[in-house]
């Protein structure tokens, strides 16, 4: 009799062991990827500076080397702005450098806008900026990407984080 009361256990257990469990529930939250730059309180050092202009400008990395190079390039002159745009230009000489053509540009400019906020500026352009940026584009003529991309490299909230 204990066999058979062991074994009837036995396989009530079993039984309820091989139930299905439940199907997982995945929840997303609504989390803004690319906040607005007022967060951005911190100053960018010229070590992360060139590091990120860099990888911006060529979708690399630079190499520890060059980014001491290009520090000490900086330190060496005492308007670290001139210093700023000599690298920029530099960087936009070189082979390899990752910049639109002004048909690509023109062609979706919408699109060459928000790419650009977002290279840049990590961040979405609000409605204001995207109209101010798509009428001083539509309206110069002589407008390349390499110069939207110079004077975003240049602005102020380029330097913080």
């Amino acid at each position: 009799m204990r066999v058979l009361i062991s074994v009837l256990i036995g396989g009530l257990l079993l039984v309820s062991a091989c139930k299905k469990a439940p199907e997982p529930v995945f929840e997303l939250n609504n989390e803004e990827l690319y906040p607005n730059s007022a967060g951005k309180d911190k100053l960018k050092t010229n070590n992360q500076y060139v590091a990120i202009l860099h990888a911006n400008l060529f979708q690399t990395a630079l190499s520890a080397n060059d980014i001491f190079d290009l520090n000490n390039c900086i330190e060496s002159i005492g308007d670290k702005e001139l210093a700023r745009e000599v690298i920029i230009s530099n960087f936009m000489n070189k082979d390899g450098v990752q910049i639109p053509t002004v048909e690509e540009m023109n062609a979706d400019i919408d699109a060459f806008i928000e790419d650009t906020y977002i290279r840049f500026y990590v961040r979405y352009p609000t409605e204001a900026e995207r109209t101010y940026v798509r009428n001083f584009i539509q309206s110069n003529a002589y407008m390349t990407p390499e110069l939207v991309y110079f004077s975003f490299a240049l602005s102020d909230e380029y330097m913080y984080y």
